[in-house]
């Protein structure tokens, strides 16, 4: 695939993980609110293995999930970027664009920022026709995130994540699309 992409903003740079990103990725992923619509905390170590499968789909793809930067500070703020999507649905095979922002993060519409980035990598480089994101329903943070970017609801492809016990609270996942043509 090539080199793999480096993608900044006004205010933010995503990047390639750096050792020093792990200490505060293992912290975000243990904070019971930024985990609150995922099934369990990550330990260290999982933090840890996540990081590293990030990072194996850069080797293989050249793109993935970013570790996502403050330009003014430098400080790490969590990941957005691209990823495949693990599993199988009516959807797939499929692009997810997803983020995960330690909670000082929140508020400052970088998330946003960050996705529209990856967005724009995706169908300008990729040349991906289709990008997919999911969450629980009631995960309103990451849903207006979603429209934020010009994604669009499509309730007709919600659906049970594979991952979860039937029955599990948050099973259910609410899709969005957005498309070339704009959503």
């Amino acid at each position: 695939m090539g080199e793999p992409v480096e993608l900044s903003t006004r205010r933010l740079l995503l990047r390639r993980w750096r050792a020093s990103d792990r200490e505060p990725f293992a912290a975000l992923n243990a904070d019971p609110e930024v985990m609150r619509y995922f099934p369990t905390l990550l330990t260290p170590e999982q933090s840890d293995r996540l990081v590293e499968r990030i990072e194996a789909e850069f080797e293989r793809r050249g793109h993935g999930l970013w570790a996502l930067e403050a330009r003014a500070g430098g400080e790490f703020l969590g990941f957005t970027g691209l990823a495949v999507v693990p599993f199988e649905a009516d959807f797939t095979p499929a692009i997810e664009v997803g983020w995960r922002l330690a909670r000082p993060a929140w508020g400052h519409g970088y998330a946003s920022e960050a996705a529209r980035a990856a967005l724009g990598f995706g169908f300008d480089r990729l040349d991906l026709e289709e990008v997919v994101s999911f969450a629980v329903p009631g995960n309103a943070r990451s849903r207006a995130v979603m429209e934020r970017i010009g994604m669009e609801h499509d309730p007709d492809g919600d659906f049970d994540h594979p991952g979860l016990p039937i029955g599990h609270p948050l099973a259910r996942h609410v899709l969005y699309r957005a498309g070339v043509a704009g959503g």
